[in-house]
């Protein structure tokens, strides 16, 4: 009961803050060149619902390898097991862009100052449109000096599991020529998916040095990428 309770002071927050700081973005953001937009619409509010959850539900991060994110853009393939990781991947550098559902876009708030963001919104009932949106969307995200952030399993999946990796992502890596940064964390035990009770602890996190991608083939990456973030997981989640 204590848990519950703790969970929905965090989400009264949550919903308060989101709704305050993407009418203030709306407000005053669009007129702000895109590093400046990203750290004032996502990474702020990232920060205070971070440390909201800290203090409400006891939930802390220990993040090892971020002197490994190089300084060029480079795309996140980041592990996708709860909400939390597409909050605190935000707090890395500015500006990232991420890839989502078109339809998230058009939640009233949070999904209108998202758009300011020049987010990768695609249509996935078309996966042919969505790859072709990806990779020249993203191509051009990176030449801007902004970073790509993906979730290349597509759907959170509970500790334990692993879902198939989109090819996108090596997609992308081919025509932009930018280095893959894994991204590996166990948030799944922490805030479980589509759960409300949040368990106090702390979220181990690993950042992988880049992998270069110029001049290999898309299997090559897929197969680079599938075994490495398999051999970090199983040091987080033995």
């Amino acid at each position: 009961m204590m848990l519950a309770l703790r969970a929905m002071l965090f989400y009264a927050a949550y919903a308060i803050s989101t709704v305050v700081w993407a009418t203030l973005a709306l407000l005053v953001c669009w007129m702000m060149p895109l590093p400046t937009r990203h750290w004032f619409v996502v990474g702020l509010w990232t920060r205070f619902v971070l440390w909201w959850l800290r203090i409400t539900c006891g939930i802390r991060v220990n993040a090892q390898g971020i002197e490994n994110i190089p300084d060029v853009p480079c795309i996140f393939f980041v592990k996708h097991q709860s909400t939390w990781e597409t909050l605190w991947v935000q707090t890395l550098r500015s500006p990232q862009v991420t890839l989502v559902k078109r339809e998230l876009l058009r939640i009233p708030f949070w999904g209108w100052a998202y758009s300011l963001l020049r987010s990768i919104a695609i249509d996935r009932s078309n996966p042919r449109q969505s790859l072709r949106q990806l990779v020249d969307g993203g191509t051009d995200r990176l030449a801007d000096g902004a970073d790509v952030t993906l979730f290349p399993e597509g759907t959170r999946l509970p500790p334990g599991q692993t879902g198939r990796y989109h090819r996108g992502v090596a997609a992308l890596a081919i025509k932009s020529g930018a280095p893959i940064v894994l991204i590996a964390h166990n948030a799944g035990h922490r805030w479980p998916p589509r759960k409300l009770i949040k368990q106090p602890g702390t979220i181990a996190v690993e950042i992988a040095e880049p992998i270069p991608t110029e001049g290999k083939k898309t299997n090559e990456i897929m197969d680079i990428c599938s075994a490495r973030m398999a051999e970090m997981m199983a040091r987080l989640e033995p």
